[in-house]
């Protein structure tokens, strides 16, 4: 990995291997990589992973004809992490999932109708098989570890990954008045097994971005979008 808040994967290859990356996460690569397109697991598989979980329909697979590296990247400043599995299933929040080596199979797990349509919804990629991960985020990468029984609750923009062990229920933050004051829903986290959240959330960005924007009237929000708010 290279940097932290604009994080680079750096994947160095071997003659013959091969990698899967997101379609539009590749930065460069050596000249002895060859690059194919095509939908992984099937036309099928491909379109629940356009519709349900947000991610492209295309993967992209590089293979290294001899020696060399790709380099990969998220379309937000924050942390690039690679994540081991050794036969076990790894949940990968949509939009967090950067690349994998070619023997891990991604599938999608779909979240529920309640948060399909919620705007924020946790809608995930199921990852399993043996291989490495690369997740990324907006900010950085903070693992928990629950214990068995333990709960943990996650405001579902700030979600990455989770371990499948680790049950989930996902509802709202609080009272009607915690939803009409901008509080989403939240993800309830159910031990054991470890997830991994973002520090920062792409909806605040979003949010934060958009009250800043003129309005159709002409009129701003009064305030710049370089000036500092304190």
């Amino acid at each position: 990995m290279y940097g932290q808040v604009y994080a680079l994967g750096v994947l160095t290859l071997d003659p013959g291997e091969k990698v899967q990356a997101e379609a539009g996460a590749m930065v460069s690569m050596s000249d002895t990589i060859t690059v194919e397109t095509g939908v992984k697991g099937g036309v099928f598989s491909g379109l629940k992973r356009k519709v349900l979980g947000g991610e492209s329909f295309f993967i992209e697979t590089f293979t290294a004809q001899g020696a060399g590296e790709v380099t990969v990247a998220p379309s937000l400043p924050g942390d690039i992490m690679p994540i081991e599995l050794q036969g076990q299933t790894l949940l990968v929040q949509s939009g967090s999932f950067l690349a994998a080596t070619p023997d891990v199979e991604i599938d999608t797990k779909w979240g529920g109708a309640k948060t399909f349509f919620s705007g924020e919804g946790l809608i995930m990629l199921r990852c399993s098989g043996v291989g490495t991960v690369f997740v990324a985020s907006y900010g950085a990468i903070h693992p928990i570890d629950l214990a068995d029984g333990e709960r943990y609750t996650v405001d579902t923009g700030h979600m990455v990954a989770f371990d499948e062990s680790v049950t989930y229920e996902v509802g709202r933050a609080g009272s009607w008045k915690t939803t009409l004051f901008g509080e989403g829903l939240v993800c309830k986290l159910t031990g054991p097994g470890r997830f991994y959240l973002q520090t920062r959330n792409p909806i605040g960005l979003v949010d934060w971005l958009a009250s800043r924007l003129p309005t159709r009237d002409g009129e701003g929000s009064g305030v710049s979008l370089f000036e500092r708010s304190d």
